[in-house]
């Protein structure tokens, strides 16, 4: 890039505010979920947190590899405590929260375990740690945090938990009791 060091142009600059924003909107749905503040919200609000995100991470994916200005990362300081969001996170999907995973579709189709509560952590992690970048006015360094930590790890754990997300989601909306069903249908075709 062309740029002085430590600014960027505008779509660089761009991005990494969008990313930012986006970055920031998972975390505040994800404590919100965590918190227990709207339980019967929280599987729609992750749908669309993991779906936001995973935007946001393809628009990284696409553009060509993103390169700091410095060999090293700058020290951000210390990473959150993010313990006790996943194991409120843990309390929410007690029972449901661990699914099969596979390892790698490509190279290692072999079925692992994973766990939602620690694929939403985990992406809630990466994405702290690049807005300390990008807070820190160290903006070229959040989108290349980002990018690849979203190639590397982040990406697949968001992408895993959606899939059960939305599963969750269709099993509450879809599997209901047979009767109950006859009876509606029944009622709706029988005023």
């Amino acid at each position: 890039m062309s740029e002085a060091p430590g600014v960027l142009g505008g779509d660089w600059a761009r991005l990494a505010d969008e990313t930012a924003l986006d970055a920031r909107t998972y975390l505040v749905t994800i404590r919100e979920v965590a918190a227990g503040e709207a339980p019967d919200a929280a599987l729609p609000m992750l749908l669309l947190a993991l779906s936001q995100v995973l935007l946001a991470g393809a628009r990284l994916g696409a553009v060509q590899d993103v390169v700091p200005e410095e060999r090293f990362e700058p020290d951000p300081g210390p990473d959150p405590e993010l313990d006790p969001l996943r194991e409120n996170l843990r309390n929410i999907f007690e029972g449901l929260d661990e699914y099969a995973d596979v390892v790698d579709p490509l190279t290692t189709p072999e079925l692992g375990v994973g766990t939602v509560s620690n694929d939403l952590v985990d992406v809630a992690a990466a994405l702290a740690h690049g807005l300390e970048h990008h807070d820190a006015g160290r903006p070229l360094e959040a989108l290349w945090w980002w990018q690849f930590s979203y190639l590397s790890h982040w990406g697949e754990r968001a992408a895993s938990s959606l899939r059960v997300v939305q599963s969750l989601l269709a099993h509450v909306r879809l599997d209901a009791d047979a009767d109950a069903v006859a009876e509606a249908e029944f009622d709706a075709l029988h005023p």
